[in-house]
């Protein structure tokens, strides 16, 4: 079985003491609920990546940590930036690009967020590669060229070896956030099944098939199970409902009992 990504971004939440609350109540649950099969993650601010990541290496967890964001540049005049090596330094593994907000809010190209995922992988971070529709280009009828060509342009120049050590996660514009509807586990199935094609025929078959694919959008309990028996989804990408640290464990416990064991 090909490994199960389950994480969760924090965004701009938690300060660090709620940030180690979150670790202790994960300490107490995830060594009960979970599967070998699972890769859990979590992605908190800048502020709390070390806190949390040394956490997690002395109580021996399981769960990698990583970042919301990172410059492309080695070092230089970028105020109020961060790098690759720096954020190596905190013990994160994984960097998140691309996010629809850092596209919306902050014009974020997919041209730049190329060079990031070069300069991640430069420093040994594995990228998580955002991608997503808005529902203006879902009412379109143009998802599925959206996200590919996204998906395209950040992969763009990567060796087998470096495609390898990156990570995909399709999150529609219109499922994320407090009041978005999260897609059914058929809409995502398909955008993910367009995606697979494309890396399997940007990357070769046996390469394409081996990339993590993550859903993300809306994801909670009950729709977790559902949307991973998606043939092309390899792990989810979990929002608020992953806030808080128990209703993290929920769903780790979901998928262990109703889609691992229930496999097997």
């Amino acid at each position: 079985m090909k490994p199960i990504w389950l994480g969760t971004s924090w965004k701009m939440n938690k300060p660090l003491s709620e940030a180690r609350a979150w670790c202790e109540t994960l300490a107490q649950r995830l060594p009960d609920v979970i599967h070998p099969a699972i890769q859990p993650f979590v992605i908190p601010p800048f502020t709390a990546i070390q806190l949390v990541s040394r956490y997690m290496q002395q109580h021996q967890l399981p769960c990698l940590t990583g970042a919301q964001n990172m410059h492309e540049a080695e070092n230089g005049a970028w105020t109020g930036e961060i790098s690759a090596a720096m954020l190596a330094e905190t013990g994160a593994t994984l960097v998140e690009l691309g996010h629809s907000e850092r596209r919306g809010a902050f014009n974020e190209t997919d041209a730049a967020i190329n060079k990031k995922v070069h300069s991640a992988l430069r420093h040994g971070l594995r990228p998580l590669v955002c991608i997503g529709d808005s529902a203006d280009e879902k009412r379109w009828q143009v998802s599925r060229e959206t996200v590919v060509r996204q998906m395209k342009i950040a992969l763009h120049g990567l060796s087998e070896q470096q495609v390898l050590q990156t990570l995909v996660a399709y999150e529609p514009v219109w499922a994320i956030g407090e009041h978005g509807i999260p897609a059914t586990p058929e809409q995502a199935g398909e955008i993910h099944h367009a995606l697979r094609q494309a890396l399997c025929e940007t990357f070769g078959v046996e390469t394409g098939q081996r990339i993590p694919l993550l859903y993300g959008g809306s994801v909670n309990r009950l729709n977790a199970v559902e949307l991973l028996h998606q043939d092309d989804i390899d792990g989810l990408f979990i929002g608020r409902a992953a806030w808080d640290a128990n209703g993290y464990c929920d769903i780790v416990q979901r998928v262990t009992q109703e889609f691992i064991l229930q496999a097997q």
